[in-house]
């Protein structure tokens, strides 16, 4: 059964998206999960939810979610600022915040629909996770580069649960020795995966570790994209 937070109730939340999200929490057990292993690197993928339950949630989430604006829409990236390809936004417990490439991203309070899908990742994977970052991609443009979420503050025994909603789009992961030049180099094939409307990939320890992980440019494939990475942040 899911947990549903005290200062939640009926009147504020979206019915139709909960029911649903409730019900798929019910059947857990029907979710099959896809296993991707490599030197290192351990990834589980399935479809998580139905089509139609899939588009509910994003339309809602198209409704509902407020992206940052300002300062909160650069990187720093080898000591030069830059507007990230992308629209991001954090959501999570009281006090959370989320640092990387010279920006440290503060979570908003979670809202009964991100608190839903939290409680079925919960009764999926067994994990609590009280951090999500929301990348929404415009258009078959926006894109995020090769890079590792091996900050300190993250739970290393934790995996990042990522769900996928509207343009199929690659999730590709380089082994960091691939990524080297000269004799360091090693030959480790690189992996790729189609990322699917209603899906859910678990990057599992210790994959950020050693695999730098990226969603490259498909400007044929022009539809909007909204990616949640769920995270679990150790509070200091």
């Amino acid at each position: 059964m899911i947990v549903i937070a005290q200062n939640e109730t009926d009147e504020n939340r979206p019915p139709k998206c909960f029911r649903a999200l409730e019900q798929l929490a019910k059947n857990k057990a029907v979710v099959k999960m896809k296993k991707t292993t490599a030197e290192n690197l351990d990834l589980d993928y399935a479809v998580l939810m139905p089509g139609a339950v899939a588009d509910e949630l994003m339309r809602q989430l198209e409704d509902g979610v407020e992206y940052y604006e300002g300062a909160l829409t650069k990187v720093k990236v080898f000591g030069r600022w830059h507007e990230i390809p992308r629209q991001q936004v954090a959501y999570g417990d009281e006090g959370m915040k989320y640092a990387f490439s010279g920006t440290s991203l503060p979570a908003k309070p979670w809202t009964p629909l991100l608190n839903d899908v939290r409680n079925l990742l919960y009764e999926v994977t067994g994990f609590r996770y009280n951090f999500v970052l929301i990348n929404r991609y415009r258009n078959g443009k926006d894109h995020i580069g090769e890079h590792r979420d091996d900050e300190k503050e993250l739970d290393k025994n934790t995996p990042i649960a990522s769900v996928s909603l509207g343009q199929k789009r690659a999730f590709v992961v380089k082994h960091g020795d691939a990524r080297k030049k000269g004799p360091a180099r090693r030959d480790i094939q690189t992996v790729k995966l189609e990322l699917e409307h209603g899906s859910l990939l678990l990057m599992n320890p210790p994959t950020n570790e050693y695999w730098y992980h990226s969603v490259p440019p498909r400007k044929l494939e022009n539809g909007v994209r909204i990616n949640l990475t769920f995270r679990k942040i150790n509070k200091k």
